[in-house]
């Protein structure tokens, strides 16, 4: 009779309309526990139940539908009941006698989590059989949501899309939370690295997209999500979120050293003067506050693998705003002062494009390459130009061009492994796959003999990243500088409702297993620019290369 008057009950929600404005109240402990489990039970058979992932049901709506249902149960056999139901509408699981086949797949599998399904705490045996039964003969084929491109990282696909997705109704809003977090449960290769346990964020959110009073706070909720993944890939744009930290800037760049801002460069010279700024100034407070007392309220805002990352992503969130000035106390030769500078649409900044030289030789027989302007038809003529070179300094603080595979080629011996990956595997979501390590070849008579000086920082980034690492195989090859910004790989877009967001896509190692996303790559010699090396207009990194390269010769002689 209980089963019978729930399914009643399943039934004349699925008359009612979804599209009316759900009233939830403050959520309690239980109601929060329940409605997690709608969202991994939901995820669960979106990407396992044969009929579901092959598109048979607007899955969309069965989640709607369910919410205010699921949200009451008082116990797990009230929940589970619910479930179970469910499950027998979306019909029958054949046996997949394929899907358990020893092979030779070598799964990584730090991400994969399916213990909930047992918790029998939570749900009855008869739902966990049910479950662990579709894990097993789970979907194997074309999956209707999610595809994978030629990298092997996914694309999302077939996802519903609705209006006024700025601030939906308390429903959408969690249905907008539980498809972005299944996306990362089953595809981000990066989950077992966050700092909180995915599970964790699920439960705090929730009663945060429910409560959001508006559409800034219900965007502000999808950020600080995003921001949870601890990836510098991961960015979320919104008017409402661009509001909120501020569409007016101020007209310099710069660094943060020991939580003070020092500038470091122009976005419009002409406006930074009149402002009465300058280069290796030391701005100590904004409106009173110190640097690090903004950092520490904002970092939940700002996107980054490692914190290196994030002190270079924080520059709109410490010195945007609405308004058209800031004070701002700043430190110059030793003179501390207070003064009110202007901000700006960055529109209106008269930005010069950087220009540069491509490569040249230093001091010493020294070649330097500035991979920033560097490109790949340069590659023949930049190397037989700096063949006799004592070394060659390659920088990758800033932007490339192109990935220096041909580079690569003419600075080793013999074939070298440089990199492997993992990829999802779309046959059992949630696992990795190991994918074939990469290799470099020499080319023959090509070889450089000379020293391999890399240059990096917290701008090297992604393919930055690879092709610090793909260089890296050169024997002679030393990594000076600072942390990276730790996100390798190629980049996917996945989706809350109406808003989109990057993930880092496949997992990236070095051939020894020793991971690069959230550490960067590995450096041998760590040197950061300093406040009074900014102030004497020095490079520092640079210097202690041409240090390195000095030193190494003293110790041939």
């Amino acid at each position: 009779m209980f089963k019978k008057k729930l399914l009643l009950l399943f039934c004349l929600f699925n008359f009612y309309s979804h599209s009316q404005n759900s009233e939830f109240e403050k959520l309690n402990s239980r109601e929060i526990k329940n409605l997690s489990t709608l969202c991994k039970v939901w995820g669960f058979l979106k990407y396992y139940h044969p009929a579901v992932a092959k598109g048979n049901y607007k899955f969309d709506e069965d989640l709607l539908n369910l919410l205010p249902i699921i949200k009451q149960a008082k116990n797990k056999e009230e929940l589970s009941v619910i479930y179970l139901n469910w499950i027998e509408k979306l019909g029958g699981v054949k046996e997949c006698k394929s899907c358990n086949r020893t092979s030779n797949v070598k799964y990584f599998n730090e991400n994969f989590n399916l213990n909930w399904i047992e918790d029998d705490n939570t749900f009855t045996d008869e739902l966990v059989k049910k479950l662990k039964y579709i894990e097993k003969n789970r979907f194997h084929g074309d999956n209707y949501y999610v595809t994978t491109a030629n990298a092997g990282n996914i694309i999302v696909k077939h996802e519903e899309q609705y209006p006024n997705f700025e601030y939906p109704d308390a429903n959408y809003r969690l249905l907008s939370l539980f498809r972005y977090w299944n996306l990362v449960e089953y595809f981000f290769p990066y989950k077992y690295q966050m700092d909180e346990r995915w599970d964790n964020v699920l439960i705090e959110m929730i009663p945060r997209f429910v409560n959001a009073k508006n559409a800034t706070e219900y965007q502000l909720s999808i950020l600080e999500t995003v921001i949870k993944l601890d990836d510098t890939h991961a960015i979320l744009y919104s008017e409402a979120i661009n509001n909120f930290i501020g569409r007016k800037w101020i007209p310099f760049s710069f660094l943060i050293i020991d939580n003070k801002a020092v500038i470091t460069n122009y976005f419009d010279e002409s406006l930074a003067k009149e402002n009465d700024l300058k280069i290796g100034d030391v701005i100590e407070k904004i409106e009173n506050r110190s640097i690090s007392d903004i950092l520490n309220e904002k970092l939940k805002y700002i996107n980054g693998s490692n914190y290196n990352a994030k002190l270079k992503n924080a520059y709109a969130h410490i010195f945007n705003g609405s308004t058209d000035s800031l004070k701002i106390t700043f430190n110059r030769n030793g003179i501390v002062t207070n003064k009110t500078i202007a901000r700006y649409l960055f529109k209106n900044f008269k930005i010069k494009k950087e220009v540069g030289e491509k490569y040249k030789l230093l001091d010493n027989n020294i070649g330097y390459v500035n991979m920033s302007f560097l490109e790949m038809k340069d590659v023949d003529k930049m190397m037989s130009d700096l063949q006799s070179a004592t070394a060659i300094i390659i920088d990758y603080r800033k932007f490339m061009n192109f990935t220096p595979y041909m580079i690569a080629r003419r600075i080793i011996q013999k074939e070298k492994e440089f990199a492997k990956f993992t990829k999802p595997d779309l046959s059992y979501p949630g696992k990795f796959i190991w994918d074939k390590t990469e290799t470099i070849t020499p080319i023959k008579n090509k070889y450089y003999p000379g020293k391999i000086i890399l240059l990096v920082n917290e701008e090297t980034q992604s393919a930055s990243e690879y092709a610090t690492m793909l260089l890296q195989t050169s024997e002679n090859a030393i990594t000076i500088g600072s942390q990276t910004s730790g996100a390798d790989g190629n980049v996917s877009t996945i989706e809350f409702i109406g808003f989109k967001s990057h993930i880092s896509g496949i997992g990236v190692f070095y051939p020894d297993g020793t991971q690069t996303q959230r550490k960067g790559v590995k450096v041998d010699i760590l040197v950061s620019p300093t406040i009074k090396g900014i102030q004497e207009g020095r490079d520092e990194v640079l210097e202690k290369a041409l240090q390195f390269i000095k030193e190494s010769k003293n110790k041939q002689k």
